[in-house]
């Protein structure tokens, strides 16, 4: 009995000691993010939600810097949130020239959105409904019919739809294996702290093999993950 008590004991401090890097790692992201945009006038009078369901201060901070320094000319983010604020300011501020599409499945929340915030003409959204989709007898939400649409992006962000147990978020894959070997390009993939996601990341860097693109990625570490994979063009994004 003794014992056990010792070792639940040990786990529950080994449980105590991740949660509490995670959050050191998350206040160091904010204030290494809030430096990032001293002097960007747009950015510093947004008002944007961050962490919870949003992305957490690794992910902007990654987005700020890919959007700054490699100034992605074609963006397609999967999910309408706070990213798609960030990402529209910039380009209504005329920091970024890119043409931004959002894929997002609720109705309600395009509305909603729309009445609070006012996007860049260059940024459309995307109304595609959900549906369980399933690969290697397991189920997954996906975006009905999203393969059909133009996908020619440089910027990949994938935050949506909601997650899954398993493989979540697999459009993904689905997109990448439309690509071909001279095609450039980065994705970030959020919450790969997650097991659903770590499984779709996986698939998608086997897809990028047998089509012969080359690849390399980087996991950036706050409360939450991001893994961000790019190709040779885009490297600078893996030396954030």
């Amino acid at each position: 009995m003794i014992l056990k008590r010792f070792i639940n004991l040990i786990k529950d401090n080994r449980e105590r000691h991740k949660r509490t890097e995670k959050l050191t790692n998350e206040v160091i992201w904010a204030n290494v993010f809030h430096d990032s945009i001293r002097g960007v006038d747009c950015l510093n009078n947004l008002s944007i939600n961050v962490g919870r369901w949003a992305g957490n201060y690794s992910f902007f901070y990654i987005l700020k810097r890919i959007l700054f320094d490699v100034k992605p000319q074609s963006i397609l983010e999967l999910g309408l949130g706070e990213s798609s604020k960030f990402i529209s300011t910039l380009i209504k501020n005329n920091i970024i020239d890119a043409s931004h599409v959002i894929i997002e499945h609720d109705r309600e929340w395009i509305n909603r959105f729309n009445t609070s915030f006012s996007l860049s003409n260059q940024s459309k959204i995307i109304n595609l409904q959900t549906a369980n989709k399933s690969i290697f007898d397991k189920e997954y939400l996906g975006y009905v019919d999203i393969e059909n649409i133009a996908n020619d992006f440089s910027l990949y962000i994938i935050d949506g739809p909601f997650g899954s147990k398993n493989y979540s978020r697999f459009d993904i894959v689905n997109l990448a294996k439309q690509f071909n070997e001279k095609k450039e390009f980065i994705i970030i993939i959020d919450d790969y702290n997650r097991k659903g996601e770590k499984e779709t990341a996986q698939e998608l860097l086997k897809v990028l093999e047998e089509k012969n693109i080359a690849v390399k990625s980087k996991n950036y570490d706050g409360i939450k993950s991001q893994l961000v994979i790019a190709t040779k063009a885009f490297e600078m994004a893996l030396t954030l």
